[in-house]
């Protein structure tokens, strides 16, 4: 290629028409290409999170049980859970090592999903691309965030204290049973730590109050008396259905927190008209009730405070972001 030539390569695109939709317009072998990076990104990201999350296994594993443990001390219940199965406590260790990587990544991955996604859009379309994305990373982390430290605690301390409370038949062992005096003499009492003893003798029993644990020291070991309420039904809650239950609800909210990109995106290219939203806003505040009743099971007013109040939140975002987003600098339209 001549100087020339060269020259008029370099000042072709300064000289080009932004408004040109040519100017903007990537070859199906470009969107391949473009889409193979970004995977590439995804899974290095996912990988080195999940690295991190297997070096560090068991520590990862007491953070994601963490809410489930504080709700079975906060029941003065045996905190711990139970395995069934030879390996499903390292099966357990993998999967709860795959999700929290996957959490972990996921806003590294939604990004470069974004920047796939403005690759094949115009000048001003990228433009809101690059404003959003950082909202709807925001949203996602907020989602899993906002599982974690209201929704999942207070769902599995519902579930605890609604089984623990149901009492047993009369007659065998309730409260209105007849007691009797015991002897001074015979009655075992076990003393109450604050942790455990720095030189505990064989047999000795004792009471862990910060663990919530009856623990007892045989042949040179600690080791913990599973005990529970004096009712019908006593929990005795496993690994892999606990990590069920995380895993939907951290799907479940990582999703339902992008409402507001999806109102506004549906909004901003006229699919659905920002008036529609307003129109069937009660029709929507009743799925979401629907939604918030099958999501965190419960009495009404706190399945509204933990889920529908964020969502009616976050949809009435939605619609002021659309109409954010489709004014005209020049003129703009009237609310």
């Amino acid at each position: 290629m001549s100087e020339t030539a060269e020259q008029n390569a370099e000042l072709e695109p300064a000289c080009a028409d932004p408004a040109d939709p040519e100017q903007y317009r990537m070859s199906v072998g470009e969107h391949l290409e473009d889409l193979r990076r970004r995977l590439i990104y995804a899974i290095l990201g996912i990988g080195g999170a999940m690295a991190f999350c297997l070096v560090y296994g068991r520590q990862v594993m007491s953070v994601f049980c963490a809410p489930l443990i504080g709700a079975l001390r906060r029941q003065e219940l045996n905190a711990q859970l139970y395995y069934t199965q030879v390996g499903d406590a390292f099966m357990s260790y993998l999967q709860i090592s795959l999700i929290s990587a996957a959490a972990i990544a996921a806003p590294w991955v939604l990004y470069q999903l974004w920047l796939f996604i403005a690759a094949g859009l115009y000048r001003h379309e990228k433009r809101l691309v690059h404003r959003f994305a950082p909202l709807s990373l925001g949203l996602l982390i907020s989602g899993m965030a906002f599982v974690y430290f209201i929704v999942l605690p207070w769902t599995v301390e519902f579930f605890i204290e609604f089984g623990s409370d149901v009492p047993l038949p009369p007659g065998m062992g309730s409260a209105s049973d007849v007691r009797i005096d015991d002897d001074p003499a015979t009655r075992t009492i076990v003393p109450e730590l604050d942790g455990d003893p720095t030189r505990p003798a064989e047999g000795q029993l004792w009471v862990n109050k910060r663990d919530g644990r009856l623990k007892i020291f045989h042949r040179g070991n600690i080791r913990t008396v599973p005990f529970g309420p004096e009712k019908l039904a006593a929990p005795m809650i496993t690994l892999p259905d606990y990590i069920d239950l995380a895993l939907g609800m951290l799907l479940v909210f990582g999703l339902s927190f992008q409402l507001p990109i999806v109102v506004m995106v549906l909004g901003r290219t006229g699919l659905v008209p920002v008036a529609t939203f307003r129109s069937i806003r009660r029709y929507v505040y009743f799925a979401l009730v629907v939604l918030a009743c099958m999501i965190t099971p419960g009495d009404m007013i706190t399945a509204s405070l933990l889920l529908l109040a964020p969502l009616a939140l976050l949809y009435e975002l939605g619609i002021l972001l659309a109409v954010w987003t489709g004014r005209k600098p020049t003129s703009p339209a009237v609310d």
